[in-house]
């Protein structure tokens, strides 16, 4: 399998293109990129992103598809509206590609990495064309208010996670993927109050099939790990 990675370079080498290159690997399939920003970034935080000219990426894009071709794509940081205009354009040049959209737009600290006319630009002319969505708790909201859709505030259960999905996948998608990394839950599986109280962490994948009048829910349950070293571990489960 082809893939082409659309993201930003980290400097630190643990999230963004060289995380995706690791995992691509270990999968035996062979990864092409095109890098849509450069961050100065450590395990403190972002202190600056540059971002590569969108006419650049779009060669990159084009170069890696026209000689070798490409199965999938797998999306990640898009640090301007140009940038998501060019990838969006590119998309749809090269005949839509089944597509993995990780929004990355939240920063662990909480912090906005894009501003609010990119964020609509990516929600309304990249979600369509997204095979599977990717966001993490914070990102999935933030789309969410972005469309001006309601959602469960606080998030305390996983109905409340499917509804969130649901309401995401409404948007464009065919599948959406909740990470749910940011909301650990205890044994009733229920959001933890307490450090004491994490059991499991729990992501939730959601289809809707119109066809049939019926959605698919699948809960992936996982065993909580307490660790500070989470840098790059959402680019890897995208």
């Amino acid at each position: 399998m082809k893939a082409s990675l659309i993201r930003r370079l980290d400097g630190m080498v643990a999230s963004g293109l060289e995380a995706d290159q690791r995992v691509i690997a270990v999968h035996q399939c062979y990864a092409m990129t095109a890098t849509t920003a450069l961050t100065a970034q450590n395990t403190q935080g972002v202190f600056d992103i540059h971002n590569v000219p969108s006419a650049f990426i779009s060669k990159q894009i084009d170069a890696c598809i026209d000689d070798i071709g490409v199965d999938v794509v797998k999306i990640g940081m898009l640090a301007s509206t140009s940038t998501i205009n060019a990838v969006a354009t590119a998309l749809e040049k090269h005949s839509r590609p089944t597509c993995v959209l990780d929004p990355v737009m939240v920063a662990t600290s909480g912090a906005q990495l894009l501003p609010n006319s990119a964020v609509t630009s990516l929600r309304d002319q990249l979600l369509p064309l997204t095979t599977i969505l990717t966001p993490n708790i914070p990102e999935a909201k933030l789309l969410l208010d972005n469309a001006s859709i309601e959602y469960p505030e606080p998030t305390r259960s996983i109905p409340d996670l499917i509804r969130i999905a649901k309401s995401l996948q409404c948007l464009g998608p065919k599948h959406v993927l909740i990470k749910g990394g940011h909301l650990p839950v205890d044994r009733d599986l229920n959001v933890a109050q307490l450090d004491a109280d994490k059991e499991f962490v729990i992501d939730v994948l959601f289809s809707s099939h119109d066809r049939h009048d019926n959605d698919d829910v699948v809960i992936f349950r996982t065993n909580f790990s307490p660790s500070k070293n989470t840098h790059g571990t959402g680019c890897s489960l995208a």
